[in-house]
């Protein structure tokens, strides 16, 4: 079975006083491949759990998580596992470990015990694929924040991935390199067909993404598209919808007739071309 399914998973940790912490309670979910979802949350909602479940760094307390036919609790299948779900961290300069971007990049193949004409043809690729071929013999720790995590998504692209996982991956970013990785992961979707998991808090980051999927306290409280998302009225979720939402909301409450699906710039303009056109 393709696709990755979590099967009434709970996971638990112990605090350091010795107690049990649930952070994810009987949790259900399927991704299909070629699937864009977002993942949102407040803090300690069990966001970096699940990610962390989905290529085995975690391993359920109780529950399955099966990634194309692969169950993340057998060892044996675990490699290939990880070769296909890869993740990109938060803090990029946590996940590179060398001194030299293309080095960084062959990193992952190298260990695959691929050729090295494979290896130098998947790495070609990827950093022009993420628009860093020329930057190749620098060290990333000379870039920029936005560059780093292009640097840390090719070096999870040379694997050949089938899933990417990014946990809160534009949070240390300014508003022109985040809006340069969203723009590039849904490149990454449409282009290439690789199915985005995206994590954040901010809502605004997962306006692009085809469903939504809102965490609670270790429970999912929400499955659905992003309009129908953005448009929940639980306060305690503490999650602001993306401001072009919530223009909708207040022009829709002053009587102006838009669509309820509204999340984008574009679905904004159109609506209200529409609603001109509707009107003279």
């Amino acid at each position: 079975m393709q696709g990755i399914q979590l099967q009434n998973v709970t996971k638990e940790y112990a605090n350091s006083q010795g107690q049990k912490i649930c952070a994810l309670k009987a949790v259900n979910l399927s991704i299909k491949p070629g699937e864009f979802i977002g993942i949102a949350g407040k803090n300690g909602s069990g966001k970096t759990t699940l990610a962390r479940l989905l290529n085995g760094l975690h391993l359920p307390s109780t529950g399955r998580v099966i990634v194309n036919g692969m169950d993340t609790g057998r060892r044996r299948q675990i490699k290939e596992i990880r070769r296909q779900v890869a993740m990109v961290f938060q803090n990029p300069d946590n996940q590179l470990v060398s001194p030299v971007i293309e080095e960084e990049v062959a990193f992952g193949p190298e260990n695959l015990d691929l050729p090295e004409e494979e290896i130098e043809r998947r790495v070609d690729q990827v950093l022009q694929i993420v628009g860093l071929s020329e930057l190749r013999h620098m060290s990333p720790h000379m870039l920029s924040g936005g560059q780093k995590q292009r640097v840390a998504i090719a070096a999870a692209l040379a694997m050949r991935p089938a899933y990417l996982v990014l946990d809160e991956p534009t949070s240390m970013l300014d508003q022109t390199g985040r809006q340069g990785i969203l723009d590039y992961l849904r490149e990454l979707n449409k282009r290439q067909g690789i199915t985005i998991i995206l994590i954040s808090h901010n809502m605004e980051d997962l306006a692009g993404a085809a469903r939504i999927i809102l965490l609670q306290e270790g429970s999912i409280v929400c499955d659905a598209p992003p309009w129908e998302a953005f448009n929940r009225e639980e306060k305690n979720l503490d999650l602001k919808p993306p401001n072009i939402v919530r223009l909708a909301q207040m022009l829709r409450k002053s009587g102006y007739l838009l669509d309820e699906q509204i999340t984008t710039l574009e679905q904004m303009e159109n609506s209200i071309c529409r609603l001109l056109k509707s009107t003279t």
